[in-house]
């Protein structure tokens, strides 16, 4: 089953569905600065765009382009700055 989520008043949205890989969700976000929680251990791979990550623990933006991707433990939270939409996928555990 396919479950549609939406954060940030539809800024952000994702489609969700777990299939004989894994779970994952793929999304799209708009411009803007986003903060989430990873309540499980995730991969973020940029598929379009690029966007500045601040990773946990880190004081620094780092920027990701097409194709570039990096992991989050579970219960860790990072914040993404987009200047243009960008499209992502998200497999997790």
């Amino acid at each position: 089953m396919i479950q549609q989520n939406e954060y940030y008043d539809g800024q952000v949205r994702s489609l969700e569905f777990a299939n004989s890989q894994g779970k994952f969700t793929v999304g799209v976000m708009e411009p803007g600065e986003w903060e989430f929680e990873a309540p499980t251990r995730e991969w973020m791979i940029l598929i379009r765009g690029t966007w500045d990550v601040k990773l946990p623990g880190s004081r620094d933006w780092k920027t990701f382009g097409e194709g570039d991707s990096f992991q989050i433990e579970a219960d860790e939270s990072f914040t993404v700055r987009i200047s243009d939409t960008v499209a992502y996928l998200c497999p997790y555990t």
